[in-house]
């Protein structure tokens, strides 16, 4: 397995950890190196190569050309990237591009639309998870899904979490069950602040706390992946920043695909980024390096918004 240790370290002589802060904080350190302009292929339509690093050593997804059709609508285009274990991968760019589209992908929401229709391979662990003997209902076991809009059961705190567990017969008793309640609420961060009101209803809590326990109830389900779509994009700056903590500490376990429109928050929480644009993947690679010197000048102008 890959661990990659956190940004602030990679560097002996603190540069990558000044560029992420630079980044973090609003600023950009882009180099005036020479810029890929838009080829024609992407103004025309066409798949092309993205640019960047698309293969991870032992990645836990690995998807070849994928392309997604929503009847005639053609929603992605030919994506090639793999995701790595323990990191986060933030998926950028201006709205309708393909993002969301490519996060549903990975666990087959798409399946549940009407008219959609996917092509190319997606592995994960080597397995292929469009194949007519996978099993659809295991496979969004392994794959933990948070949405934009915070969305609690209408029951109790405690049983919001033991949904999961319960439905998939994942613990023997209910002194087992009370230990995984405890423990998805306490990686979840929010044990000390429910700890005394399990009972109560769900959707009495903030809408910070609200996203915590739907982190606290994908947990408890034990998956391997976390898909993230644009989980802070309805908080506040001080649930947002409960989160982006939340997201830094489970990454040690998991592997994190995260969709966000913040450019900021793309440079705080992940470790690599992937930049699309009109349902093509454009760019890909280490954080740092998409952020101070993008290889591709779609990226460049999407990240200094001069578009999007």
């Amino acid at each position: 397995m890959i661990h990659e240790p956190r940004r602030a370290e990679s560097d002996g002589a603190g540069g990558a950890a000044d560029a992420s802060r630079r980044v973090a904080d609003g600023g950009l350190n882009l180099k005036p190196s020479g810029r890929v302009h838009v080829p024609e292929s992407l103004e025309s339509g066409s798949p092309t190569r993205p640019l960047g690093e698309i293969s991870v050593q032992d990645p836990v997804f690995s998807c070849r050309d994928v392309s997604v059709f929503y009847g005639i609508k053609q929603a992605l285009k030919s994506v090639t990237i793999d995701v790595a274990r323990r990191q986060v991968l933030a998926a950028i760019g201006p709205s309708g591009c393909g993002k969301s589209t490519f996060l549903r992908c990975l666990n087959r929401m798409n399946d549940t639309i009407p008219g959609a229709r996917v092509t190319g391979t997606i592995t994960m662990d080597g397995q292929d998870i469009y194949s007519k003997r996978q099993d659809v209902a295991q496979l969004r076991a392994r794959i933990g899904m948070v949405f934009q809009k915070p969305n609690p059961f209408p029951k109790s705190i405690y049983d919001n979490v033991a949904y999961g567990p319960r439905i998939h017969n994942l613990t023997r008793s209910r002194a087992d069950l009370d230990e995984l309640v405890f423990t998805s609420l306490q990686r979840a961060g929010l044990w000390d602040e429910v700890k005394d009101r399990l009972s109560s209803p769900a959707i009495g809590l903030s809408g910070g706390q609200q996203q915590r326990l739907c982190i606290a109830r994908t947990l408890a389900v034990q998956p391997e992946v976390i898909l993230m779509d644009e989980p802070c994009s309805a908080l506040d700056p001080i649930a947002t920043a409960h989160i982006e903590d939340l997201i830094e500490q489970l990454r040690a376990s998991y592997a994190i695909v995260i969709v966000t429109h913040s450019m900021q928050q793309a440079a705080r929480v992940s470790q690599r980024t992937a930049y699309f644009y009109m349902g093509q993947l454009v760019e890909v690679g280490d954080t740092d390096r998409m952020f101070t010197n993008p290889q591709h000048r779609l990226t460049e102008d999407y990240i200094t918004g001069r578009f999007g």
